[in-house]
């Protein structure tokens, strides 16, 4: 088992649910990451999601999508994330994701990344807009490169590719709250939605994104999955500027909601 697995199968013992924080790799200053991570980690999260900075992420709302220009002006570059990610396995054992598009990860060559990925520290991978059909190289890839898969369900998702979807992701199933990009408001009928999703995967743990703006949002979801995603909030808060100390107290109020 991966650092994701062993963490999540750890939550289960202790019926506890995940908290999962999002951050721009290279957002709000270059240097930003190393330490924004270890004070989320201070702060409950169990699993960092680490964006990678991309100039057409098409899941991303407005409040991402402008994290990801600050940072591409910034200068952030793949290997200057991975870069971070070794800075941050210093200190700190938490699992991490890298979530991002294809292009840049194409050019970097996508064997090599995957390798120097998993040698800098990386647990898994989300690539949002690669559809099951089309990511059988991508999939067998990160395999051999010992990273976990996550792919994404939606509510426009059938039953029937939930399934398919819950046995090829691993680490995971990421179940997108809504129909729309993140910081979307989730959808008072999402509920029943998830709760499917939640019946229907048999391999994985569900863990809930998407428009998940408080932590009694975080609250009320994780009741019917196994954790929650806290992206374009938390992302928002830090955009404000809030202190390192700050943000870390913001991601405890999340954390103390999920120990339920």
């Amino acid at each position: 088992m991966n650092r994701i697995t062993q963490k999540l199968v750890a939550l289960q013992n202790r019926k506890e649910k995940a908290l999962v924080c999002f951050v721009t790799a290279g957002f709000p200053k270059r240097n930003s990451t190393v330490p924004l991570v270890i004070a989320i980690e201070k702060g409950g999260a169990d699993i960092i999601e680490i964006g990678m900075p991309f100039s057409d992420p098409l899941a991303e709302g407005p409040i991402i999508q402008h994290s990801s220009y600050v940072a591409l002006k910034n200068g952030v570059t793949l290997d200057l994330i991975l870069l971070q990610v070794r800075k941050i396995r210093k200190t700190s054992d938490i699992p991490i994701i890298l979530m991002g598009y294809i292009n840049p990860i194409l050019c970097y060559g996508a064997e090599k990344f995957f390798r120097d990925a998993f040698s800098a520290g990386v647990d898994g991978m989300i690539l949002p807009e690669l559809p099951v059909e089309e990511s059988f190289r991508f999939r067998r890839l990160m395999k051999v490169c010992g990273l976990a898969n996550i792919i994404l369900v939606s509510p426009t998702t059938p039953l029937r590719r939930i399934k398919k979807i819950d046995q090829l992701s691993e680490g995971f199933l990421y179940c997108v709250s809504t129909t729309g990009v993140t910081g979307s408001r989730t959808s008072t009928k999402s509920g029943n939605y998830i709760q499917n999703v939640k019946s229907n995967a048999k391999k994985n743990a569900v863990l809930v994104g998407f428009g998940i703006k408080t932590p009694a949002d975080a609250q009320a979801i994780a009741r019917k999955a196994d954790g929650v995603i806290i992206g374009s909030a938390l992302i928002s808060k830090i955009g404000e500027g809030t202190s390192i100390a700050g943000i870390s107290n913001y991601v405890h109020k999340f954390k103390e909601g999920l120990r339920i």
